[in-house]
């Protein structure tokens, strides 16, 4: 077991504005401070413990009632069969956010903590083929996997290496966790009592388990997975005898022998459902979220846990991923964007943004929603950091608060990242230094040290464009109404001051030339300018971008339009 550093962000003195909060993670802090109340403390202790907390209280509150000053447990966990994925940060980050929420809802004076919980205890079904050495894994295939080999060679086991990297996964990122493996609870003891408990309720468990399973499988099932003494293998073995008094279980081993086993000490493991029933139970979890597909295996576990006499954890259920073609994502196909790809195409503040959004709602995680994602996070920032000017509260219904944990970053990025993509584009710009010398003529002062947000945009824009933007440009001619219209903005843009760098008053002879030139709706203007100038269907303000960019340039790039040079090119 071990920990991450405690949270640092001080979130005292915004109970009253969670109150009223509306964003989701406030909505579930508030569900989950009426559980600990509930469970916690009688019906008159209750009352004047939430009259505390309305007050601003909170501390007095965890003064006066000792049961509140046991840590408030979130949970989420994570297949040691695999390296951490897109699904491992959702898992990490979604609980964050109500673990924040919660902190300020109680004026961070009811102890909170986040398990990251490893199933590295799970017999290795599945050969992943992104390893090296993959004969290691077959000879070792169903035994528990801290006890199959590292195929890179580093760690004592592949679940030990796994482990390794979620940590050094979660640490990159900053998050606040404390880490457990089944293999230690199981082994260490941690689990005994609850073990012990479902030996003795065998029976009821059975009773729930049975009608959720076919036929063939009630047959045999049972909710201990033996390790065999002889192969070391987590066996489906049905459980021949029981015996409470020596807290044993009798299974065929993989030869038939009759085999008598503790239930403790990590001999047996349990099955997934009575598994996360147990860990419920044993680790007093509060809370814990997992994706639409786990409704029913959740419902199981929460009669389950009912039987071994704990409560079910609060559940949040949010939606799954989709890839471009609207199928759900699975790591066995391959589809979606992988961890490596977004972050070679967006911040990780982007990502988060995107887990914070609607998590009810199925939304498409593929490329193109990368520079979507990373304009809309940058907009919330900015609105977050101009709530913030002179005495006002700190807005932390805005996304950009439950992005940063409470924290967010005072400066974000003077141009958008779509800016960047047709700045690239247009200048067909193969490195930052020649952006930034773009950017730094149009912002007085700027550098890679005083815009670091952008400096890493840069980045990001390059290449995004290299590899999605570049290879699907297509340029074409004007038509002849879009003609004339070019030629009438290039008549007003020289009329313009030399070097205007007035977005604004750009913008405007846009606005005009296209109203002049007969467009109607003025988006089929704007999109001509997109097809024409820049080989591609969409972009950003076009007086943002020739501001940016240059009014010479500018003009010139039309002109080179006008010629027919840019699809000869």
């Amino acid at each position: 077991m071990s920990a991450t550093a405690q949270p640092t962000t001080d979130l005292r003195g915004l109970s009253h504005q969670a109150q009223g909060a509306k964003s989701w993670p406030f909505e579930q802090a508030r569900i989950l401070l009426d559980r600990i109340l509930r469970l916690r403390l009688t019906d008159a202790e209750r009352d004047l413990a939430a009259s505390l907390i309305h007050e601003g209280k909170a501390d007095e509150a965890v003064r006066t009632f000792q049961a509140l000053q046991k840590p408030v447990v979130f949970q989420c966990g994570y297949g040691a069969s695999g390296l951490p994925h897109m699904g491992t940060f959702g898992e990490a980050a979604r609980p964050t956010m109500v673990r924040t929420a919660f902190r300020a809802l109680t004026g961070d004076a009811i102890p909170s903590k986040l398990i990251v919980f490893s199933d590295d205890m799970d017999g290795l079904r599945k050969i992943p083929d992104n390893v090296p050495n993959r004969h290691l894994l077959e000879e070792d295939r169903d035994k528990p996997v801290t006890s199959v080999r590292d195929p890179f060679g580093e760690y004592e086991s592949f679940g030990a290496h796994n482990n390794a990297r979620l940590r050094a996964f979660l640490d990159g990122f900053g998050f606040e966790y404390e880490f457990l493996s089944s293999t230690d609870c199981y082994r260490s003891g941690r689990f005994d009592e609850v073990l012990l408990r479902v030996l003795e309720r065998f029976d009821a468990i059975q009773a729930v388990m049975l009608p959720t399973l076919g036929e063939e499988r009630r047959a045999t099932y049972s909710p201990f997975l033996p390790i065999s003494p002889k192969t070391g293998r987590v066996l489906q073995a049905p459980t021949l005898e029981r015996n409470l008094e020596t807290g044993t279980i009798v299974f065929p081993d993989e030869d038939g022998t009759p085999t008598e086993v503790p239930v403790t000490g990590g001999h047996v493991k349990l099955q997934w459902r009575p598994d996360w029933a147990a860990r419920w139970t044993a680790l007093e979890v509060d809370y814990e979220m997992s994706g639409k597909d786990l409704v029913d295996s959740v419902r199981v576990s929460n009669k389950l846990v009912k039987v071994l006499g704990g409560t079910p954890p609060e559940a949040f259920h949010f939606e799954l991923f989709m890839d471009e073609n609207n199928q759900k994502i699975s790591k066995s196909k391959g589809n979606g964007l992988t961890m490596e790809e977004w972050l070679r195409y967006g911040a990780p503040e982007s990502l988060a943004y995107y887990m914070y959004q609607s998590p009810k709602s199925a939304k498409r995680l593929y490329f193109d929603v990368i520079p979507k994602a990373t304009d809309e996070y940058l907009q919330q920032l900015d609105a977050f950091n101009r709530n913030r000017e002179g005495a006002n509260a700190p807005a932390i219904d805005n996304p950009a608060w439950h992005v940063h944990r409470g924290a967010p970053p005072e400066k974000g990025s003077p141009v958008s990242f779509s800016l960047l993509l047709n700045l690239v584009s247009a200048a067909d710009a193969s490195t930052k230094e020649i952006l930034w010398g773009f950017v730094s003529r149009y912002i007085a002062g700027a550098s890679p040290q005083s815009e670091p947000m952008l400096d890493k945009l840069a980045d990001y824009a390059i290449h995004y464009y290299e590899d999605f933007v570049k290879p699907s440009k297509r340029f074409r001619e004007p038509a002849p109404q879009e003609r004339a219209a070019m030629e009438d903005l290039v008549r007003r843009f020289k009329a313009l001051p030399a070097g205007c760098q007035d977005a604004e008053l750009i913008q405007n002879e846009v606005y005009e030339a296209g109203k002049a030139g007969g467009f109607e709706p003025l988006r089929l203007w704007f999109g001509a300018l997109y097809e024409v100038l820049l080989g591609q269907s969409q972009g950003p303000r076009f007086g943002s971008f020739a501001a940016i960019f240059g009014l010479d340039r500018t003009i010139e790039l039309i002109e080179r339009a006008l010629a027919g040079e840019l699809v000869a090119a």
